[in-house]
């Protein structure tokens, strides 16, 4: 192990990403790939995080599949395979400036509106699922970000902390495991991958089941105060973006 490679970065931001993810469900895309990609080569970040994100997902489903909302999460899937191709579409003809600050100011409205508001609105069944999931594919196509309409789509339903943690995962352990199929088709999954993977591998399953601790532990009104603060950093973080470019 050289001086060239920055093992020590790495296995704390993947520690910092993982425990994110296992503590509330998602919000690993803001740490994991921007923070890596400043410590070694993107086309080896992204799948890495693809990695660990498989490795979480797996894990807090053999965890917790009781507590996974089957039939939510097969809507959602389902109805994001129908969404990737309209993403790929979107992302040759709609510049991304204007994808992005639209999302997030969808976003940031809806989380505001959340956060101030006394009564508020829920969604009683999965009738709406499909849409939602059809959103997350859109977005997972065109830019890898499936996350918010799901995340939306979980404080809608006004799911517990462990539920909502463990039906997240049984989406994204599926959409994740296609991604990565993506990636080692596109010869990305290269020796320094794997051995950043099986280097960073105790932090992440210590931060997954320090994670799950937390997540246990949270009231349900306090963890959609703290769903909503994180989607409104989301939004914060997508709109930034859109006016730099």
């Amino acid at each position: 192990m050289g001086a060239e490679w920055p093992i020590l970065p790495v296995l704390a931001v993947i520690f910092l990403a993982t425990l994110i993810r296992s503590a509330f469900g998602f919000g690993e895309a803001l740490v994991a790939v921007p923070l890596l990609a400043l410590l070694i080569p993107v086309e080896e970040a992204v799948p890495l995080a693809t990695l660990v994100s498989i490795t979480v997902a797996g894990i807090v489903v053999a965890q917790d599949w009781h507590k996974i909302h089957v039939r939510s999460a097969g809507w959602l899937i389902v109805s994001t395979l129908f969404g990737i191709p309209l993403g790929l579409w979107l992302l040759t003809a709609v510049a991304e400036t204007v994808v992005k600050a639209i999302l997030a100011v969808v976003i940031i409205g809806f989380s505001l509106y959340c956060l101030v508001s006394r009564s508020q609105y829920e969604l009683k069944n999965d009738r709406w699922a499909w849409l939602f999931g059809f959103g997350a594919g859109i977005l997972g196509g065109a830019y890898g970000m499936n996350g918010p309409p799901l995340v939306i789509y979980g404080s809608l339903r006004r799911w517990s902390p462990e539920h909502f943690r463990a039906t997240l995962q049984g989406y994204f352990l599926p959409a994740s495991l296609l991604g990565f199929c993506g990636y080692w088709l596109a010869g990305l999954w290269v020796p320094a991958v794997t051995r950043y993977y099986f280097w960073s591998l105790p932090f992440a399953l210590a931060a997954i089941f320090l994670g799950r601790a937390i997540n246990q532990r949270m009231r349900e009104r306090s963890f959609l105060r703290y769903i909503h603060l994180g989607l409104l950093l989301v939004g914060t973080v997508l709109l930034i973006q859109s006016m730099r470019r």
